[in-house]
């Protein structure tokens, strides 16, 4: 009976860490290879460093309409921007302008 005892006592020793080197197992395998291991990670920094290039062109672009549209503005009303905008607009020139014809197809600027 002693030996039978003595594997027995042997085995639940065992039992705690073989459980703790299989969570260890475990957790290492899905860092390395799971949906949101070290994988995920590397491209989810490419994702972002993409958005935030994409944010600051956009920042850039908007803070231009906004320097347009302050232009506009009745407190700070610029001449030549309210020029450019109702010629632009209504498809006029002065007599001393020079006048590009463009094609049907190719305007430099859209009608908002």
């Amino acid at each position: 009976m002693g030996w039978g005892r003595r594997v027995k006592r042997a085995l639940q020793a065992m039992v705690a860490p073989t459980l703790f080197l299989g969570l260890v197992a475990y957790f290492l395998w899905q860092a390395t290879q799971g949906d949101r291991g070290l994988p995920a990670y590397a491209i989810r920094q490419q994702q972002l460093k993409m958005v935030q290039s994409e944010l600051d062109r956009v920042t850039q672009e908007q803070s231009g309409w906004e320097r347009r549209v302050a232009a506009l503005r009745s407190q700070r009303l610029d001449p030549d921007m309210l020029d450019e905008r109702a010629r632009s607009m209504l498809n006029l020139a002065e007599p001393n302008d020079i006048v590009v014809p463009y094609g049907s197809g190719k305007r430099l600027f859209s009608p908002p």
